[in-house]
């Protein structure tokens, strides 16, 4: 992989090391220090850490203040930008000033809808208006004209280049599952340089796809980093099986967390566990740890699986 921007995460796959990048989701708040601490407990755990962007379309610190947050704390953000709440205007001008405080790694998505926004006890603002007036293979697009060209999407150029490394979401097990490899290969084609996925339970259903993706020549395009959320009990695998699109979790991923009599340990096991086995696959590149405000589970589960320390890229 040639280097586009140099940024540590993108040197790191460079180089061939097996990279790991965590989720860091900013509070539902104004308080910095929320975000700082989250830092000091990840800090060198990781090679990138993610930045939601209103993730679930709840409202909370936007994804250009918290990685602008991380960056000062000496980690490298990977911001999340989604299509739901700006147009392309809006995006284009976020990206050029996320560029200006050094943010260099960008993941770009769609967005959970916004009535995803209303459960349990919050409320939510499932009645506000989506944007979407480009969707997220559109939207690498755009990025990529920002960096190789220097041009925004209308056709205007811009005084320099916004040299962003690019990333885009995955869903390979998501309906329908034949469509998948190719949607990702559009994904590839619009600009992606890695790509992080949905999380991963069944492994052998998750490889056949990858293999789809390997054989299409994607892999050697796209650095592919397996996604994997933390699991704290039964409920919650039974929670994602159902309600989450494109993840699929075996039953007796949910019947052994049943039987665990310590059900957060069980899952820091099966997380190490997932991350061995997806490590074994021909043409993935890394991991997406997702612990979704669990992040002090993360550094057992980094070390058990033997990612520690991480490596020093030399470029």
């Amino acid at each position: 992989m040639s280097l586009r921007v140099g940024s540590r995460l993108e040197r790191v796959l460079s180089e061939g090391h097996f990279a790991v990048t965590v989720e860091v989701g900013p509070p539902r708040g104004p308080n910095a220090d929320a975000v700082r601490e989250k830092a000091k407990l990840l800090k060198g755990l990781a090679d990138a850490y993610n930045v939601t962007d209103n993730q679930t379309a709840v409202v909370r610190m936007s994804s250009i203040a918290g990685a602008k947050i991380l960056l000062d704390e000496g980690l490298e953000p990977v911001m999340q930008m989604t299509c739901r709440d700006r147009n392309r205007i809006a995006i284009q001008s976020d990206l050029l000033g996320a560029w200006a405080m050094g943010i260099r790694n960008c993941l770009c998505i769609s967005g959970d809808h916004q009535k995803a926004s209303a459960r349990g006890k919050l409320k939510g603002h499932p009645g506000s208006k989506k944007v979407y007036d480009v969707d997220s293979i559109q939207l690498l697009s755009i990025m990529k004209g920002l960096r190789d060209e220097a041009v925004q999407d209308g056709g205007d150029s811009i005084t320099e280049p916004a040299s962003f490394f690019i990333g885009a979401a995955w869903t390979p097990l998501g309906p329908p599952q034949e469509f998948r490899a190719f949607r990702l290969a559009k994904k590839v084609a619009a600009g992606a340089d890695f790509i992080q996925t949905q999380a991963v339970y069944d492994v052998p259903k998750f490889a056949a796809q990858v293999e789809k993706a390997l054989e299409m020549g994607l892999t050697d395009k796209a650095a592919i980093l397996a996604g994997i959320i933390v699991p704290r009990s039964a409920n919650m695998l039974k929670y994602m099986n159902k309600s989450v699109p494109g993840v699929v979790v075996p039953e007796k991923a949910i019947e052994r967390m049943q039987a665990a009599s310590d059900q957060r340990s069980e899952g820091i096991k099966i997380t190490v566990e997932l991350i061995n086995e997806v490590r074994q696959i021909p043409g993935i590149k890394g991991v997406h740890l997702q612990a979704i405000e669990a992040e002090e589970m993360l550094p057992d589960i980094i070390e058990q699986a033997g990612l520690l320390p991480r490596p020093e890229p030399q470029q």
